[in-house]
């Protein structure tokens, strides 16, 4: 498991923009699992919305796509220096949104590697609540010096 200050060593990331709270697995090259708890104190439930807050999307996304890049990350032959290098999220293909997400769900990540060549890699991300599929997509990302 790698908690959220481990995470923070990995990721730049930082509130209220790091949207993965723990890391549950990862299998190197292969695979990772994490989650994010929604909670009503999130900032964006402000304005999405007052009276019926949805967790937006594009959120989903960028927390798939977080726990991605420790993915990818953790799993480079040479350790990389977080503090030298950054992932970028280079595209979404083929995403589609399931369900709502709300204030006291559990966000579960999912992401699997279909490729990587060097710093390039493309992941298929699944995001779900309760064990119900929310969010699909094709995520793809590359690592490169800050």
């Amino acid at each position: 498991m790698i908690d959220v200050t481990q995470i923070q060593e990995i990721l730049p990331h930082r509130y209220p923009f790091l949207l993965v709270d723990k890391i549950t697995h990862l299998e190197k090259s292969v695979i990772v699992k994490g989650y994010k708890n929604i909670s009503i104190s999130d900032y964006i439930f402000t304005g999405h919305f007052p009276a019926h807050p949805i967790y937006p999307g594009v959120l989903i996304l960028e927390g798939m796509a977080q726990t991605g890049g420790v993915l990818a990350f953790e799993s480079m032959d040479e350790k990389v220096n977080p503090k030298e290098k950054v992932v970028y999220f280079t595209g979404i293909d083929g995403a589609k949104f399931r369900n709502p997400v709300r204030p006291g769900d559990r966000l579960d990540y999912e992401m699997s590697v279909v490729k990587n060549r060097g710093n390039m890699w493309v992941f298929v991300g699944k995001a779900f609540v309760e064990g119900a599929l929310v969010c699909e997509a094709g995520l793809k990302a590359m690592i490169v010096d800050r």
